[in-house]
């Protein structure tokens, strides 16, 4: 048990599913033979989330994290204690709703700075209510960017063996054509590279997108891939890195999948995101549910591992206990394996 990670799990905000997926995710025992595992929360929240989902656990508060017992059927909560339970709701956008999940955020990140836990993973926020309380922030990875002081960051999304990592994420389309630079491509290259390692791979392949239909089709649809994305991807091939590109956006995502790639690199937002969520979000229309929400959302580049869902709140399911763990449980692993491998490294 003593080498296991420690991780440290925020409830996110304690309004949506983020509570009712903790308590579920922690009520599977496998999760205590890979990791020990920290909420950083609220005990009460997380007390009633138990009671909603029907789980048979014990709530155990304490105030740090060597009071923590890290046994099967108890969920260690380190109390922060500031929602307000007379007038919190579930469903809704709330100023402590958004406070809440912030303080859980900027306490895993202290912890991991100061390595009293080995990774953080994150449950899911509404940033409207981050706003709401005064965090001005389009997320979790910029959270993590100011308060970790990292410069060159970027998210991986994960499902399985399919990942992506990107160049640009929450800008508009026309900002992220303009954010296509040799450089920064060049070094998420890099950060790709480096989490595969982390991840075992020892000598990963990368798939590099190109930024217009067919790849620019020799400049015909645009000059991007001529003029920065290859120069990037021969920069990375140079120092020995095993990347390959630009490759047609459309063809890409099939080659990684198929198992070509080990992990592809996406030019923006939603070029990364859809195939991603094509693979993992199963939707039931007729029956009005998610059947599979899998999938991961990983930032790379930081000096602490954060590991998340990649989904929100889902406000209209709060409170019901019908909600989906999965995303959260391959948070979970993720984050446990690439804190594992960090720790071999530090021994070795």
């Amino acid at each position: 048990m003593h080498k296991l990670p420690i991780l440290g799990i925020t409830m996110g905000d304690p309004c949506g599913i983020g509570p009712e997926i903790t308590a579920k995710a922690l009520s599977q025992k496998h999760i205590y033979a890979i990791c020990r595992p920290l909420i950083v929360g609220s005990a009460k929240i997380i007390a009633q989330a138990v009671e909603i989902t029907k789980k048979q656990l014990e709530v155990h508060a304490i105030g740090n994290v060597n009071e923590a017992k890290f046994e099967y059927g108890t969920i260690d909560v380190l109390d922060q204690d500031i929602v307000d339970m007379s007038i919190f709701a579930h469903g809704k956008v709330s100023v402590q709703g958004g406070e809440a999940a912030y303080k859980a955020i900027e306490k895993v990140i202290d912890l991991a700075m100061k390595d009293e836990i080995d990774a953080t993973i994150t449950g899911p926020l509404n940033k409207e209510a981050l706003n709401l309380a005064g965090y001005h922030y389009s997320g979790h990875t910029e959270i993590y960017a100011e308060l970790t002081g990292t410069k060159d960051y970027t998210m991986m999304l994960a499902d399985g063996e399919l990942r992506v990592v990107h160049v640009s994420t929450h800008v508009s389309l026309r900002e992220a054509c303009d954010r296509c630079k040799k450089e920064r491509i060049y070094k998420v290259i890099n950060l790709a590279h480096e989490v595969c390692r982390s991840l075992g791979i020892e000598k990963p392949r990368i798939g590099v997108s190109g930024l217009n239909p067919h790849a620019g089709e020799n400049g015909l649809f645009g000059r991007e891939e001529i003029e920065e994305i290859a120069p990037a991807v021969l920069k990375a091939k140079q120092e020995g890195i095993g990347a390959e590109g630009p490759i047609p956006p459309d063809t890409l995502f099939s080659k990684a999948r198929g198992g070509q790639y080990d992990i592809v690199v996406a030019m923006y937002h939603d070029q990364g995101h859809i195939p991603l969520k094509v693979l993992g979000f199963q939707y039931d229309y007729k029956a009005d549910k998610w059947k599979s929400i899998s999938g991961v959302n990983i930032t790379l580049g930081l000096p602490i591992i954060r590991s998340s869902v990649d989904h929100g709140t889902a406000f209209e399911k709060a409170g019901k206990g019908t909600a989906n763990e999965e995303s959260l449980i391959n948070a979970i692993e993720y984050g446990a394996k690439i804190a594992v491998t960090r720790l071999a490294a530090k021994v070795g």
